[in-house]
């Protein structure tokens, strides 16, 4: 049996083939340019051409893609995008509009000949599965597909997306308390996250159930995998996004939460609110006010550091932030779930599907049980 899993983040896609018939070190992997990179290559190429551009398909990640849109339209280059691929700008279509994009119609966008037409999608399962059979591998036998990908929510106007995605997860953790709550069947989206439902809705006739997830949770929930990891109950893990940072106080469940701009802080910040966020002291506000997404505690206990020969637990690309060891103040174990922190995610949204298709379930919670471990594990105390 067979899962596809795809982290998609701002700076790459990264995705595992797991196969239950092999060790889950030996699955086939790859680290490639994410879809919001490849997007931003092409409008720029458009802009050198001064090319007229035309956006179809569906919502997607932005930062670099919506950059170079943004570039387009204030260069002067005739930039058109059809409602649905105009919300990567934004949900409210007028200050799309208010840039200089004009929005049109499908019916409308197939008469502009001249332009060079654009697909936006973050999930492209044609291309991926194309790569795989270039290398012989056929991807029509899968028992599942497992996509990650940030999803701000669908804000109703004047309403801070920021502030809409925390009562969102606020809303999840209270209901349920779990990392792998963020994951979803294809078929029972909530409506309000329109980013996991595009990745659905671009994903027709594929050979298998879909299963979406926030690419927080997932990175977490993967990072766990690492047996040192897994031998600590209490921990704080922190994942050092290209785009996003956060960081997970898990114990009894999830205890708290916070969410930044990795652009917008440096180690000795980030330190700082993690000891607010172990001590119970941390407010939504603070991370909010300093133009990060915010914060949740739940815990009612202060974490004590020191309890082990680390203080946090660390992942993500950018973890070379605390590399710098005269600059920093807590010592962290850097994570390295079966070898490979680059697809934590991937594991984690294998470890969620695992919850939602019983189909799955047996063989990819053997897989993950494969490494020998010591004390409290993932599976024994399931976020």
């Amino acid at each position: 049996m067979k899962i596809l899993a795809v982290d998609i983040g701002t700076g790459t896609q990264d995705i595992f083939l797991y196969d239950s018939n092999l060790d889950i070190e030996n699955g086939f992997k790859l680290i490639l340019p994410s879809p919001t990179m490849m997007i931003h290559r092409r409008v720029k190429q458009a802009l050198l051409s001064r090319t007229p551009i035309l956006l179809t398909g569906h919502q997607m990640g932005g930062g670099p893609s919506a950059w170079a849109i943004e570039e387009a339209a204030r260069a002067g280059i005739s930039v058109y995008m059809t409602p649905s691929a105009a919300t990567t700008l934004n949900d409210e279509l007028d200050k799309v509009e208010s840039l200089g994009i004009k929005i049109v119609s499908e019916d409308e966008g197939r008469k502009l000949s001249a332009a060079d037409k654009i697909e936006l999608k973050d999930f492209d399962f044609e291309l991926i599965s194309k790569t795989f059979n270039d290398y012989g591998v056929s991807l029509q036998d899968l028992g599942a597909i497992a996509v990650a990908v940030f999803d701000h929510g669908n804000a109703p106007a004047g309403v801070s997306d920021r502030q809409f995605r925390f009562d969102y997860l606020d809303e999840r953790i209270r209901k349920h308390n779990s990392l792998s709550s963020f994951a979803f069947l294809s078929s029972e989206i909530p409506k309000i996250m329109t980013r996991l439902q595009s990745v659905a809705d671009s994903s027709v006739d594929l050979p298998c159930p879909l299963v979406v997830m926030d690419t927080a949770p997932a990175a977490v929930l993967g990072a766990n995998f690492d047996p040192i990891v897994a031998n600590r109950k209490c921990k704080i893990i922190v994942n050092v996004g290209n785009f996003h940072t956060l960081a997970f106080r898990l114990g009894d469940g999830i205890e708290g939460v916070f969410e930044h701009h990795t652009g917008e802080i440096n180690l000795p910040k980030l330190e700082k609110y993690i000891r607010a966020l172990a001590d119970g002291s941390l407010r939504h506000q603070d991370i909010f006010d300093d133009m990060g997404h915010g914060a949740l505690v739940y815990g009612t206990g202060p974490f004590k550091f020191g309890q082990d020969d680390f203080d946090i637990v660390v992942t993500g690309p950018r973890r070379s932030m605390f590399t710098a060891i005269n600059d920093r103040q807590l010592n962290p174990y850097f994570a390295v779930p079966f070898g490979d922190m680059m697809i934590a995610g991937c594991f984690g949204l294998l470890a969620a599907t695992a919850e939602i298709l019983p189909d799955v379930t047996e063989a990819v919670n053997r897989s993950l049980r494969s490494v020998p471990r010591h004390g409290v594990a993932p599976w024994d105390n399931p976020l």
